[in-house]
């Protein structure tokens, strides 16, 4: 099973579970999350908390079957899935969350952050671009200079600088995520509801078509193909811009 989820009392715990990719995501993985998260807030569920099993959060696409036609569709709709529950989803980051792990963290709306966990974008070491929202959501939790650090330059931040950075809300495992779920689910839900609408209307300014050009020829290039396959052969990538 690639996602498991558990509830107790009004808090649903939402697990990726593939430590053997470091929870990696795939086209599958991606709908089946967004499914589960889905249904665990149909099922009464005031807040959520998503993890990774084996100690990451996500190590971002599982490049053994990306780039695939349909992966980038997958993870848009499990971003907005994540965006449009009507609950708060809190994400609990230990060890890594890189490139569309990252996303998915800046997709929910709180994060517990251990200290030593790592935070980053490696997408211009492989040839990847992130979409336009979630540039947008990282450059607004983290501020814009962290985050053309962390998107052009590819460097990462820890646990404790995303906490006082304001990317994550509170320093913390599993268990203080949890417990914060538990106090945030006793709050009224449908004043909960309207804040987070509101919030994400703020946050977003509508998709740019340039922006989303370039992004997809970026998916579409010669320097993708390359970015993966020197991954694969654990090699130093040569790109040459097309």
């Amino acid at each position: 099973m690639t996602i498991t989820a558990a509830r107790t009392g009004l808090v649903a715990v939402v697990t990726i579970d593939r430590p053997e990719r470091r929870n990696a995501l795939d086209t599958e993985a991606c709908a089946a999350l967004a499914a589960a998260l889905g249904a665990v807030a149909e099922d009464g569920a005031r807040a959520v908390v998503l993890h990774g099993s084996g100690g990451h959060f996500c190590a971002g696409a599982d490049l053994s079957t990306v780039p695939s036609p349909d992966f980038l569709d997958s993870l848009r709709r499990l971003l907005d899935t994540i965006v449009a529950l009507p609950v708060p989803v809190i994400a609990a980051v230990e060890g890594v969350a890189f490139g569309a792990g990252l996303q998915l963290a800046v997709a929910c709306d709180l994060r517990v952050a251990a200290p030593d966990s790592r935070f980053g974008v490696p997408a211009a070491r492989l040839g990847l671009v992130m979409d336009h929202a979630s540039v947008q959501r990282v450059a607004l939790l983290a501020g814009h200079g962290p985050a053309r650090a962390m998107l052009l330059a590819a460097e990462e931040i820890d646990g404790a600088a995303a906490v006082r950075l304001g990317l994550a809300q509170r320093a913390g495992g599993l268990d203080d995520a949890r417990a914060w779920a538990g106090q945030i689910a006793t709050l009224a839900p449908l004043t909960v509801a309207a804040h987070k609408l509101a919030l994400n209307r703020l946050e977003l300014s509508p998709a740019d078509a340039d922006v989303d050009d370039a992004r997809r020829r970026a998916w579409a290039s010669a320097d993708l193909a390359e970015g993966v396959a020197a991954f694969a052969d654990r090699r130093p990538p040569h790109f040459e811009g097309r």
